[in-house]
């Protein structure tokens, strides 16, 4: 019998972003998100202008969703996602309202997003920046995320 190795486009790092967020969204039975190149240089240039001075601020872009998050020392790809879907306890899908915060965690597994880019830097500060971008954005007003 042959042995057949499948050899990865998908590096170990992007990974890290990946395996969380799409065992998030199989948990609701959403598809698995892509990697985007385009999504991840987008982070990785929002990232790099964040990391002067480490504000937790959005890139405010009109086309694409995006996650955030901020940490004074380090934090790791999957920390961040896995921060981002502690969210779901706040969320309550038959009234399709959040207790608190669950915008991050329903932009994960939005029903109409395919695909995902992201980026993660050391701020000046010694913190840490991650950045996630998806395509098609979600969160949309009055539409449950699946």
């Amino acid at each position: 019998m042959a042995h057949i190795c499948w050899a990865s486009s998908v590096s170990r790092w992007k990974l890290q972003y990946l395996i969380p967020t799409n065992a998030a969204r199989a948990k609701v039975m959403e598809p698995p998100l892509v990697w985007n190149k385009t999504l991840e240089d987008f982070a990785r240039s929002y990232a790099k202008k964040r990391a002067l001075d480490c504000k937790l601020q959005h890139s405010e872009s009109p086309i694409y969703g995006e996650n955030i998050a901020m940490s004074p020392g380090d934090l790791s790809a999957t920390a961040a996602v896995d921060f981002w879907l502690t969210e779901k306890l706040d969320y309550n899908y038959g009234s399709n309202t959040c207790k608190d915060s669950c915008g991050h965690y329903t932009q994960i597994i939005w029903k109409d997003t395919k695909s995902v880019g992201c980026a993660r830097e050391k701020c000046r500060n010694g913190g840490t920046f991650v950045t996630c971008n998806y395509y098609p954005p979600g969160n949309v007003v009055g539409e449950k995320p699946y």
